[in-house]
């Protein structure tokens, strides 16, 4: 007989899992006085709302955002470093797309993207899970 086989735990965590923490932290989340809830279950709290435009689905924009996991974890933090994120609307998650919609330059949101608006099933690389909600701690610096 061989070696037993050893399981190792996948850092992004199994399906079963990610669903359970994700919906708890989303019902836990919508209670809270600040935050409102789209119809698509996005859910978002308002820091500053800014003063400048819009971006709409043809946009560029540049941020500055900390993405985490709902057990914190930090998938990414721009706010520290000397460079912003810029894409396109295009490219953005449908949870960012529909909540940098709402946002103004200059506006600062906390976002809870739930996974049907993320990555859903599928997850993303190494770090995002499967039926993983995301938290965007989002500054939209400019609307290019």
């Amino acid at each position: 007989m061989g070696k037993p086989k050893k399981h190792y735990k996948k850092n992004r965590g199994g399906a079963g899992q990610n669903r359970a923490e994700t919906e708890a932290f989303l019902k836990k989340n919508r209670t809270k006085p600040d935050v409102i809830e789209t119809s698509s279950g996005l859910q978002y709290t308002i820091k500053d709302p800014g003063t400048g435009k819009s971006p709409d689905e043809w946009s560029t924009v540049e941020v500055n955002q900390r993405i985490l996991l709902v057990n914190g974890t930090v998938i990414k933090n721009t706010y520290h470093g000397t460079e912003t994120d810029v894409f396109t609307m295009a490219e953005a998650i449908d949870g960012l797309k529909e909540g940098l919609a709402l946002m103004k330059e200059g506006g600062k949101f906390l976002f809870v993207v739930p996974p049907d608006l993320a990555w859903g099933k599928r997850g993303a690389g190494s770090k995002i899970g499967p039926y993983t909600a995301l938290i965007f701690d989002i500054r939209l610096e400019k609307v290019l």
